[in-house]
């Protein structure tokens, strides 16, 4: 007996651009800018726009072109709540994202943490799905460590390390050595040259206060 094709629900990681205005060139050159500093992360990868701050004159074709050249792929939009531009917005070949369940589905019960005791090498990931990820070893430049819920490292970090992957903005990174190409709290984001260079090596925690990244030196 031949099995049928199943339509399950999922989450995943997803970038958003937020729409100050309706300056489309600015914001996807800002992608573009993006792209450049760290291809392995934001080339080809998915993006969400929300438009909340953009005003009723945006045209969605000229923005989902802008974002493909930027070299992202434009897969919905958030923050729309008027039926013309949504319906502006889908015949240009946007998904209307709804934050009521994308908010429902960060909302899941969380499981036991996943302790990975040895390195986490270049060009490896590691996925906690509805847990904290604790790494008691060093994450290398080019390896990824990923978590629903929180992230704590007991060696270096050189690495990329995503926290709150589904949304959870209680999500926290604490890390020991923090030397990263990349720290992400629920889709905010620092690459290493926004990280304080008084913060560069040395114990921290970071956290999400009012959608900005927060960092603080690690108590001990």
């Amino acid at each position: 007996m031949s099995k049928s094709p199943e339509l399950k629900g999922s989450t995943f990681t997803l970038s958003a651009l937020h729409l100050v205005d309706g300056d489309i060139k600015q914001a996807t050159d800002h992608l573009k800018e993006k792209v450049s500093q760290a291809p392995s992360f934001f080339a080809s990868a998915p993006v969400v726009i929300d438009v909340t701050l953009a005003g009723s004159q945006i045209d969605f074709k000229q923005l989902k072109a802008g974002v493909e050249n930027a070299g992202m792929i434009p897969v919905g939009i958030s923050g729309c709540k008027d039926p013309y531009l949504q319906t502006q917005a889908k015949s240009a070949g946007f998904a209307i994202m709804n934050a009521a369940r994308q908010m429902q589905a960060a909302e899941k019960a969380m499981e036991p943490t996943r302790i990975i005791r040895t390195p986490v090498r270049s060009g490896q990931q590691i996925y906690a799905k509805n847990c904290d990820l604790v790494v008691m070893n060093h994450v290398s430049a080019g390896a990824e460590i990923i978590a629903d819920g929180c992230i704590h490292v007991y060696g270096v970090l050189r690495g990329r390390a995503i926290a709150g992957a589904s949304g959870q903005q209680q999500a926290t990174i604490f890390c020991q050595n923090l030397q990263s190409e990349l720290i992400s709290i629920a889709g905010n984001y620092w690459l290493s040259d926004k990280i304080q260079e008084e913060f560069w090596g040395k114990g921290v925690v970071i956290s999400l206060a009012e959608n900005n990244l927060n960092i603080e030196h690690l108590a001990l």
